[in-house]
């Protein structure tokens, strides 16, 4: 829909019918494609690709220049997938030299005064909730759930269906299937009500919670827990995800359970 109120610069590509609300404004190398929203005073600049049925509201911006100082101006993108949701002053920095890209899959939340910095992968059914903020070259893999206000640091990997608390700092890597919270951020438990929302049966939720009890129950180290599970445990597609999330980790994963004196 044309909206005189809008700039849309002239070499936009926009649908016929993505809905653009007054004072909004759309730089040029842009790509919206069909049934998306676009809220009053969002900000869309250069790099931005937006999928079909995106709903953006009022006040975010996407595609940002990235804030970081070895950003030289290189061409690159910020990319968000279909069905997704971004909320009030939402900010999404695009890529630099290392990815060129940020990414935002198909079917995410992104909350209220999340920002998502350059080279980030947030996958498939994520959500971020309020004042969410996430650091440069992060990984969020589908179904994890951010809780609010939570710092992601740099480089960090977040696993599938994990669960964090609001207010948490993350510094590590979060294995999949795990509920994570405390200060420092520690091992929770398996994310049990998220896995059986998405249909993962009694016998596998009961599978994942043996194989975390050797990692984080043990008192093993994470070697020794990994060579067990690989000799001892049945193998099984998540067993797998879990051996290969943390043998593949650079920054090292979370703490284990600790009980809080």
């Amino acid at each position: 829909m044309n909206q005189p109120l809008a700039y849309i610069h002239p070499q936009a590509k926009i649908a016929r019918n993505v809905v653009i609300e007054p004072f909004v404004t759309i730089d040029k190398n842009v790509v919206i494609q069909d049934g998306t929203w676009i809220g009053s005073n969002v900000t869309i600049m250069e790099g931005a690709r937006i999928g079909k049925n995106c709903k953006i509201y009022p006040g975010a911006v996407i595609s940002s220049t990235p804030q970081d100082l070895k950003y030289e101006g290189e061409e690159t993108t910020a990319e968000i997938g279909d069905n997704t949701i971004i909320r009030e002053f939402v900010t999404i920095s695009r890529g630099t030299v290392d990815k060129h890209k940020t990414v935002i899959g198909t079917n995410c939340l992104i909350m209220a005064y999340a920002h998502v910095a350059h080279d980030c992968v947030i996958n498939d059914n994520v959500i971020l909730a309020n004042a969410s903020q996430v650091a440069g070259h992060v990984v969020i893999d589908e179904y994890a759930t951010i809780g609010g206000a939570s710092a992601v640091h740099q480089f960090v990997h977040i696993g599938a269906h994990v669960m964090l608390s609001g207010g948490s700092l993350v510094s590590k890597d979060v294995p999949p299937f795990t509920k994570a919270a405390r200060k420092p951020l520690s091992y929770c438990g398996i994310n049990s009500v998220g896995l059986r929302r998405r249909g993962y049966k009694n016998e596998k939720i009961n599978e994942i919670q043996e194989i975390y009890r050797h990692i984080f129950l043990k008192g093993l180290n994470n070697s020794k827990a990994l060579d067990y599970i690989e000799l001892e445990l049945s193998p099984s597609k998540e067993r797998d995800i879990i051996i290969n999330f943390i043998r593949n980790s650079n920054r090292g994963i979370m703490r284990g359970y600790s009980r809080i004196r």
